[in-house]
């Protein structure tokens, strides 16, 4: 039965270190008392619990994974342990992004890449989000160069939207994840406390 983890202590999350902000979702892990692994090589996803792929550049992310050899692993990892994907990370994650790049093909989404302008249009919004602990308390979504989804598949839970107009922004599928937003930059713990809940202890 899944739990929402008090603690990450006695875990140890990777998160894929290619490009892109890996180092505020590991810092995001250890004050959680998680142990946080760089990935960035095939035999770096041993002995993981769960995975983050961090925002940054899909293109870029998922060329750098096809040249060291990480798809296949990742995705093999993905269809049995907790995986995370943030901004970029969700792109990877999805199942179609409307142009041609390495994707993952993990979640039953489809996004739409800089769905909100360019990173001078970046903007914060306050999410409703219900999954959460104290989920009446709105999470401070930050939106840097975001997708959106688009389309989620019959499996896919929507986690969040935009209030203004419902454009969905976070979404769950079994023990995957996948936010158009940075919970790393935030202070706010709990989407991190959620997903490791994802890990069956």
């Amino acid at each position: 039965m899944e739990r929402q983890a008090q603690s990450g202590s006695g875990l140890t999350v990777g998160v894929l270190a290619l490009q892109g902000g890996f180092a505020e979702h590991a810092a995001m892990l250890r004050s959680l008392g998680a142990a946080a692994r760089e990935v960035r090589l095939p035999a770096d996803l041993q002995c993981l619990d769960a995975l983050i792929i961090p925002g940054g550049e899909s293109t870029t992310i998922g060329k750098l994974a096809s040249e060291f050899d990480l798809i296949e692993p990742l995705r093999e990892f993905g269809r049995t342990r907790p995986m995370w994907g943030t901004c970029a990370g969700a792109i990877f994650l999805s199942s179609d992004a409307h142009r041609a790049q390495p994707l993952l093909g993990l979640m039953d989404i489809t996004v739409e890449r800089n769905a909100f302008g360019r990173q001078v249009n970046s903007f914060e919004a306050a999410l409703p989000v219900p999954a959460l602990e104290e989920p009446d308390r709105p999470f401070p979504g930050v939106f840097i160069r975001a997708p959106w989804i688009e389309q989620v598949g019959p499996g896919v839970e929507v986690i969040a939207r935009l209030p203004d107009d419902e454009r969905i922004v976070a979404a769950r599928q079994g023990h995957l994840l996948a936010t158009a937003f940075h919970p790393e930059l935030t202070s706010d713990p709990r989407f991190h406390r959620y997903f490791l809940g994802f890990v069956d202890r």
